[in-house]
C-alpha cells in the first residue's frame, strides 16, 4: 500500500497517519498524547503565564470588564452562575446527541452503501457535497418555520452538520484497503458481505472514528449556532442572552464551557481510537 493510501493510526506509542478531506483532524486523532509527568507540569506552567500574564496585563491597563474580563472574574461568573447554566447545559447536549446519534448513523450506513454499489454513489454524492457546503444555520430559521422552537429544527441541523462528515470519512476508511487482503479473503471463499465486515470494516476503524469526532464537533458548532438563532434555551440562548445584557464575565464562563465540551468529545475519541483502532506498524 502506497504512502498515500495509509490509514490514520491510533497507536499508543505515537502514531501517524492523514486524512483526506477531514485534513489536520487524523494528525491530532493520532498524536502522541501525553507521555511524562514532565510534559504534564510544562502544559500547567503554560496554561499558568498564559492565565496569569493576562490578569496581570488587564489589570495594568485597567481594561473594562465589558470589553475583556478578567480571567478571574471569568472564574467568579462561572462557579457562581453555574447552576442558572447547567440547564441550559443540557438541552445542548440532548440537541448534540440526539443529532448526532440520527446524522452518524445515517453517514455510516451511506458510506456502506456507496462503498459496495459504485452506481448508487454517483446518485447520493453530488447530494452529500450539497450539504457539506451548505451552511447548516442557514437552514435554521427555514426548520423553525416549519417545527417551531423546540428541540427538532436543531436536531435536524445537528444530523445535517455531522452526517456528511461522518459519511466522507467512513467511505474513504472502507475504499482504504489493501487490495491484497481483499483477493486473499476472496480466495478463501468470503462473500462480498464477509469481506466488508471481517476486511474491510475494521481496516476503517481509525478513519471511522476520526470521522465521529470531526462529526460531533461540527455538531456542537451547528448546535450552538442555532439556539442562537432562536429559541429560549441552550448554550447559545445563553450567549446571546448574556452579550445583549453586556454581561462578559458569564458570556465567556459559557464559552470556556463550550471548549471544554469540544476537549472532552476529542479526548473521547481519541480514547476510543487507541483502544479498538491501535495497529501495530
Amino acid at each position: 500500500m502506497s504512502e498515500t493510501d495509509a490509514i490514520p493510526e491510533f497507536k499508543r506509542g505515537g502514531a501517524t497517519g492523514e486524512v483526506g478531506i477531514s485534513g489536520g483532524m487524523s494528525a491530532l486523532a493520532a498524536g502522541p498524547g501525553i507521555r511524562s509527568l514532565r510534559e504534564v507540569l510544562a502544559i500547567v506552567l503554560v496554561a499558568v503565564v498564559i492565565i496569569g500574564g493576562t490578569e496581570l496585563l488587564l489589570n495594568l491597563f485597567q481594561v473594562p470588564q465589558y470589553v475583556l474580563p478578567k480571567p478571574s472574574e471569568i472564574a467568579v461568573a462561572l462557579v457562581t452562575d453555574f447552576h442558572l447554566i447547567l440547564p441550559h447545559l443540557g438541552h445542548t447536549l440532548v440537541e448534540l446527541l440526539s443529532g448526532f446519534a440520527i446524522g452518524a448513523t445515517i453517514g455510516l450506513i451511506l458510506a456502506a452503501v456507496i462503498t459496495q454499489f459504485p452506481f448508487a454513489e454517483k446518485i447520493i454524492t453530488p447530494y452529500i457535497l450539497l450539504l457539506v457546503t451548505t451552511p447548516m444555520l442557514a437552514l435554521v430559521p427555514l426548520l423553525i418555520l416549519r417545527f417551531g422552537f423546540g428541540y427538532e429544527p436543531r436536531i435536524i441541523a445537528v444530523a445535517l452538520a455531522s452526517g456528511p462528515m461522518v459519511m466522507i470519512n467512513a467511505a474513504t476508511g472502507f475504499r482504504r484497503v489493501d487490495s491484497g487482503k481483499i483477493a486473499l479473503a476472496r480466495s478463501y471463499g468470503a462473500s462480498t458481505l464477509q469481506i466488508f465486515w471481517k476486511v474491510r470494516a475494521p481496516m476503517a476503524l481509525p478513519m471511522i472514528f476520526v470521522g465521529l469526532m470531526v462529526g460531533s464537533i461540527f455538531g456542537l458548532l451547528t448546535a450552538v449556532g442555532a439556539e442562537m438563532v432562536g429559541g429560549g434555551f441552550g448554550l447559545g440562548n445563553r450567549l446571546t442572552s448574556y452579550s445583549s445584557m453586556i454581561q462578559m464575565p458569564q458570556f465567556f464562563a459559557v464559552v470556556l464551557i463550550l471548549s471544554l465540551l469540544g476537549i472532552l468529545i476529542y479526548v473521547l475519541f481519541f480514547l476510543l481510537g487507541k483502544k479498538f483502532a491501535s495497529w501495530e506498524a
